[in-house]
């Protein structure tokens, strides 16, 4: 049994600003078949257009990951499936998924990266391998958007520097001046502000211009959190999450990404050309709550209660 008691958030919208609320538009969120199966209609819970991203777990059968592509297109919203590099064996593998998801889904968009298995299941090992077979290019998908470690990636650079995460970015970067697709940087989440803008302000100064969609983490229990952050080696900014729980009177309450999204929109809105361009949401604490939280800070709580 656990030790720590954590209240139910509030109903009463909380307060926020205009700066935030704009920074949050145009946001996505992330989802998996065995989580999406619980949401009856995403009408009820998304803005229109919200793009939805998939995670490709190991193990998950593609006939799932292409029937919730297609469910959730059918209703209305941008997909972008997983593409794991790790998990495809092979070029005919992924030409199967791409022209699977593109034929019985309408799909043409995807998230290229390694995955989360260390060791390769087949051909390939990381997410430049699947650019360069040309198939997305080949198929027409119209957005690739690649893995971005604002706190760096012990799996990519086990010496702690950032050489190999650094060098996969630049030559992301080289691939989107190639190629016919819109492309993206979307980050693994974080929790503290000031490490994202030294990031992304450092991006733009060795040459990377692609734009940036940070993962932030929703509204969640401190424990699922930190779960979470050692399971996906988020880096120094664990530390808010450790600060938070020794403090007693900030230990029974759910964390909220409140803070540190409203650091990085006020940078956002005193440096137009910062890198940062959307807010991807990881709703750690289930769909709902992270939904609920970005409607109450958008302004769009009571529209979307009236649909």
């Amino acid at each position: 049994m656990s030790i720590l008691s954590f209240r139910k958030p509030s109903k009463t919208p909380a307060p926020t600003s205009d700066v935030t609320a704009g920074f949050l538009q145009g946001h996505s969120i992330e989802v998996m078949p065995r989580t999406a199966e619980k949401v009856e209609d995403f009408r009820t819970l998304l803005a229109p257009g919200t793009r939805v991203y998939i995670a490709h777990i190991d193990g998950t059968p593609i006939e799932d990951m292409v029937a919730t592509a297609r469910r959730i297109a059918a209703e209305g919203f941008e997909v972008m499936p997983h593409f794991p590099a790790r998990i495809i064996a092979d070029a005919d593998t992924l030409g199967d998924w791409i022209a699977r998801y593109q034929g019985e889904a309408g799909i043409t968009q995807g998230l290229i990266l390694a995955g989360g298995v260390s060791e390769p299941k087949g051909a390939f090992d990381n997410a430049m391998q699947l650019l360069d077979t040309g198939l997305f290019d080949k198929a027409g998908f119209t957005r690739l958007h690649v893995a971005g470690h604002p706190e760096g990636n012990r799996d990519i650079d086990p010496d702690g520097s950032d050489r190999n995460v650094s060098d996969a970015l630049r030559w992301k970067q080289a691939f989107s001046d190639r190629t016919d697709a819109q492309m993206a940087i979307t980050t693994q989440f974080c929790f503290e502000a000031k490490p994202v803008i030294a990031w992304a302000e450092a991006l733009r100064t060795n040459g990377i211009d692609l734009p940036v969609h940070i993962g932030i983490a929703g509204p969640a229990k401190l424990q699922t959190l930190i779960k979470f952050a050692v399971a996906c080696g988020v880096g120094p900014s664990l530390r808010v999450l450790q600060k938070r729980a020794l403090d007693v009177t900030k230990l029974v309450m759910p964390y909220t990404p409140d803070d540190v999204v409203a650091e990085l929109a006020a940078h956002k809105a005193a440096n137009p050309d910062f890198a940062i361009e959307a807010v991807h949401l990881f709703p750690l604490g289930g769909i709902k709550a992270t939904a609920d939280w970005v409607a109450d800070r958008t302004g769009t709580a009571q529209a979307r209660a009236t649909q």
